[in-house]
């Protein structure tokens, strides 16, 4: 009996003595990060002897791969909202308010307007030029700064996740190696440091898990990719960017180290890495190119209608902004050896979408396509077809209208000027079928736009032409102060036409009913014409092929038309004259001064003939800041929601696998209590066995 009694009490000493050590151990471990409490359970007893205990850590796998998941969406938002908040208070300070700016330059082309002659006003004009350029250029570089700033968290984020990649693939590994065997129990810190490593990898990008053979955990990225594998195979992550090096895009090396995109899409990629990437493709990309869109739009509108008007010292308006020329980025798969240049076609610039491009080379020699993107890379609309001309430059007379990619369809027509985008791309070299090249026509023109001159007196506030009504007239029709259209037949230095206009003013003489004139130059003069009339108006009468009888310019556009209003009496006289000495002319002035109110701004690359497309340069502003405090606040919200899932999903996890040390104090007492008591049995199986040795003495 007394032997009986021993060996229950040293199993039951041993048991205890085993249950106090995996208590202490949580107890010891209740502040390591990463650690699962550990229970150890001893099987009923046989033989007098008490079962092997067995201890094993207390995890739930299915809250273990919640709480990663909940993890990957709160870092995602968590990265996001903290880039994003950035930006939106940088874009709502009132002194980078491109608006203000905006404003400035007009009231001052205003204030020019009510003295045209003041070299003070006009300077004041050029100044606000140069503030405007400046603040773009300010936003631009804030912006740029920032996607500087993403390259070199992505870079850490990368190295980051790959050195988790390698420490999951070794401890798989290392739990590969015991699985199965006595030594299993004794490599809890093994299991808990790859868990740990899994949880860390959900900060960065979503992942999820699969059970591998003989312990290992298979670890697969949310967009379906492979990162760990088993018997030790994994893929890391780079950064490359092809065709713009300083653009990184995310790639997953496969195939014995080839570099592979992945097809990043912000609703599954996830954590750090995914907010990242979201915040610049959703934020920082649209505003890059926007701000370059806004500028390049004012600076094409400023210099085209600067262009049809007279500057202070009587010679035809030239361009007030420099529109900067850029470089296309050649894939690295090119086989050509073409190089692209990009630019606004002069007076185009209000068809430019807010968007990049990506033109490619198609199968048929000479025509390349042109295809605009959105932020993330992805098709919008239909491509148009480019024939590219002998003198490689491609503008919105080489472009063709969009096709539908169907080799049944009709083949492209004449585009519409939206279907030219603005565009005019300047070729050299020769491309090959599918060779490809990007431009970034807006994002890089947005801190590149200058000044062309700074001088006030280059601001061509007067019209080159101006009208009157003969003194002797008796009718009681007027003639308009006349609107130029193209300067084409104009020439500067003197200011002179191509038609009879230079030497004296043209006489149009109000000839026999109804609508019957003739047209003189002092010299010559035509037979009578009619000019077509509505309502006693006459409606757009060029002065082209009206001077048959003078000149051989028969039909051709001179560019400027005029209005006769009211009734004009038979011998009425108007005239059309250059210019000459009008400096207190404000005319063209009025016409810069409205561009502030005209809708020059492109809003989507897809439109239709009834959809308001365009935008003016203040809405246009006002919609960037709004679409990013917009974008802002959303993602604060869905930022708290995934906060509160996440505070949820750990509560839910330590619950089950953290340490409790209420619960730990009480099992301490209790397996202390039940040492003492296997200890006391001992006691006493010692004594029995003891007297029995006496007694038989």
């Amino acid at each position: 009996m007394s032997f009986n009694l021993l060996n229950i009490a040293s199993s039951g000493v041993r048991a205890s003595s085993e249950l106090l050590q995996t208590t202490s151990k949580n107890i010891a471990n209740v502040n390591t990060v990463g650690y699962v409490r550990e229970r150890t359970e001893f099987t009923t007893m046989v033989d007098n002897q008490v079962g092997r205990g067995e201890t094993y850590r207390l995890l739930n796998e299915f809250a273990q791969s919640q709480l990663n998941r909940d993890t990957s969406n709160k870092s995602f938002f968590d990265q996001f909202v903290t880039e994003a908040n950035r930006v939106d208070t940088i874009f709502s300070e009132e002194s980078n308010n491109l608006s203000t700016g905006i404003n400035s330059l007009f009231n001052n082309v205003q204030e020019a307007l009510n003295q045209p002659s003041s070299t003070v006003a006009r300077s004041l004009v050029m100044t606000d030029a140069q503030s405007l350029i400046d603040q773009m250029d300010r936003l631009s570089g804030i912006v740029l700064d920032q996607k500087s700033i993403v390259n070199e968290q992505l870079e850490i984020f990368s190295d980051e996740a790959n050195s988790l990649i390698q420490s999951i693939s070794t401890l798989n590994q290392d739990i590969a190696a015991v699985n199965g065997t006595r030594n299993e129990a004794d490599a809890s810190s093994t299991y808990n440091e790859r868990d740990k490593a899994i949880r860390d990898l959900s900060e960065l990008i979503d992942i999820e898990t699969l059970d591998g053979p003989n312990g290992e955990k298979l670890v697969f990225m949310g967009t379906g990719e492979a990162v760990v594998m088993q018997n030790g195979a994994f893929n890391l992550f780079s950064m490359t960017g092809d065709p713009d090096p300083n653009f990184k895009e995310f790639t997953l090396d496969v195939n014995g180290g080839k570099a592979v995109p992945l097809e990043v899409d912000v609703s599954k990629l996830k954590g750090k890495i995914g907010g990242l990437l979201a915040f610049r493709d959703d934020i920082l990309v649209p505003a890059q190119n926007q701000i370059g869109q806004m500028g390049l739009a004012i600076a094409d509108a400023f210099n085209e209608q600067n262009k049809l008007g007279m500057d202070a010292t009587g010679q035809l308006g030239g361009n007030i902004f420099n529109i900067p020329t850029v470089g296309a980025y050649a894939y690295q798969a090119n086989t050509g050896d073409a190089g692209m240049t990009a630019t606004v076609e002069p007076g185009k610039g209000s068809e430019l979408p807010a968007s990049d491009f990506i033109i490619t080379y198609t199968a048929n020699p000479n025509e390349v396509s042109i295809q605009p993107i959105d932020n993330k890379g992805e098709p919008i609309g239909d491509a148009a077809i480019a024939i590219i001309p002998a003198s490689n430059v491609i503008d919105a007379d080489a472009i063709q209208s969009p096709t539908s990619g169907d080799p049944d369809a009709t083949p492209p027509q004449p585009a519409t000027v939206e279907d030219s985008f603005g565009l005019k791309l300047e070729i050299n070299g020769t491309g090959n079928p599918g060779d490809k090249f990007q431009i970034k026509l807006n994002s890089d023109s947005a801190s590149s736009i200058t000044l062309a001159t700074g001088r006030g007196e280059d601001l061509a506030l007067a019209s080159p032409i101006r009208t009157g009504n003969d003194l002797n007239n008796t009718g009681t029709a007027t003639i308009s102060a006349g609107e130029v259209t193209n300067v084409s037949k104009f020439t500067s230095e003197p200011l002179a036409l191509s038609i009879p206009l230079n030497t004296g003013p043209l006489i149009l003489t109000k000839a026999a009913e109804p609508n019957m004139y003739t047209l003189s130059d002092g010299t010559n003069t035509t037979g009578q014409f009619e000019v077509t009339s509505s309502e006693n108006i006459i409606k757009q009468a060029e002065v082209a092929g009206k001077l048959a009888d003078l000149t051989s310019l028969t039909a051709q556009e001179v560019g400027f038309d005029f209005d006769i209003e009211g009734t004009p009496a038979l011998g009425d006289k108007f005239t059309l004259e250059l210019n000459k000495g009008g400096f207190d002319d404000n005319r063209n002035g009025l016409k810069l001064a409205d561009l502030q109110n005209g809708e020059l701004v492109r809003l989507n690359v897809e439109t239709t003939a009834t959809a308001d497309n365009h935008k003016t340069f203040n809405q246009a502003y006002s919609g960037l800041v709004s679409d990013i405090g917009v974008i802002t606040g959303q993602a604060i919200t869905s930022g708290s929601a995934f906060n509160a899932l996440a505070e949820q999903s750990e509560a839910w996890y330590e619950s089950l696998s953290g340490v409790n040390l209420d619960e730990e104090a009480a099992n301490l007492l209790r397996f202390q209590q039940s040492y003492s008591a296997s200890a006391q049995v001992l006691a006493a199986a010692q004594e029995i066995f003891d007297t029995l040795l006496n007694a038989a003495r």
